[in-house]
């Protein structure tokens, strides 16, 4: 049976690893950085094993670290499930929902999913907890019980999941506010020449990433690739000039970025809801899918 100080200790490491930084970690735990980065190091003595390195740039995972942070996961996660169960059958009402969501997705249709996950089961109080992360690792947590449900990228290799139909998200691309395509009446594609294309790493889900780059290959285009870990980064990178990219966000005043209506259809994020073959999720995945049907428009 596992532990408690090892779960705690698990907690801490699987808040590390996702967070990369202790700082940031002990932050998201509420608590203070010391007693996260013992509890780590009494983790790795009672495993015999480094799962961390320790840098000044920050915290990267070891080999060990990489190969036992999914099992590390699943154990915290099966950990709080039995506890919210355990208090649901003691007479509590909360349910819970543990969602994945691609970090492509907008931070407005992420924050509407979030409401209508909430509010999807009006017999119960719902609390919803929400896991960014690249589209592998959402496929895996979901196929392995850690989610509920997740809001993926389109195409993924889905073996073991069920899933429901191709959604398109409206995108569109941003080039810094004083390249001259920002200014022309009527931008074209081909005015993107000798920019920098800057997007997400294709780790993150090969098959949606080589579709994305050969779309501009197709349109006369063939960019130099900066990776940008997410939506956040791609606008940073454009604003700094040299680049363009792609965004769910819908055009706002920002300065440093403009945003450009092009190759409109062919740009629109393709997402599906997945979630684990034979469980039953149809009001959250129904919740999901009218946000998702509205942010298409």
């Amino acid at each position: 049976m596992v532990g408690m100080d090892l779960l705690r200790h698990l907690s801490f490491f699987v808040a590390v690893a996702e967070e990369g930084h202790f700082g940031n970690a002990a932050t998201r735990l509420g608590m203070t950085q010391p007693p996260l980065s013992q509890g780590v190091r009494r983790l790795e003595q009672r495993l015999g094993t480094e799962l961390v390195s320790r840098s000044a740039r920050g915290v990267g995972l070891t080999e060990a670290g990489r190969h036992l942070l999914p099992r590390a996961r699943l154990l915290v996660n099966d950990a709080a499930r039995f506890e919210d169960e355990a208090r649901r059958l003691a007479g509590g009402r909360d349910a819970v929902v543990r969602w994945g969501v691609t970090p492509a997705l907008g931070d407005d249709v992420v924050v509407r999913c979030v409401r209508a996950l909430r509010d999807a089961d009006r017999a119960h109080r719902t609390r919803v907890v929400t896991r960014t992360a690249a589209t592998t690792e959402l496929v895996e947590e979901v196929r392995s019980g850690s989610l509920d449900v997740a809001v993926i990228e389109h195409p993924a290799l889905l073996t073991g999941l069920g899933s429901g139909p191709v959604l398109k998200i409206r995108r569109w691309v941003v080039v810094p506010d004083d390249h001259p395509a920002a200014t022309a009446r009527q931008p074209q594609v081909r005015m993107l020449r000798g920019l920098t294309l800057s997007t997400g790493p294709r780790s993150d889900n090969p098959p949606a990433h080589d579709l994305f780059v050969d779309l501009w290959r197709a349109r006369g285009l063939d960019p130099d690739v900066v990776v940008a870990p997410g939506p956040r980064e791609v606008l940073a990178h454009v604003a700094a000039g040299g680049c363009f990219g792609v965004t769910t966000t819908s055009p706002t005043d920002m300065p440093g970025v403009a945003w450009l209506d092009l190759v409109r259809h062919d740009l629109a994020l393709r997402v599906r809801i997945v979630w684990r073959s034979g469980s039953d999720v149809s009001v959250s995945a129904g919740a999901l899918d009218r946000v998702l049907f509205k942010g298409g428009r």
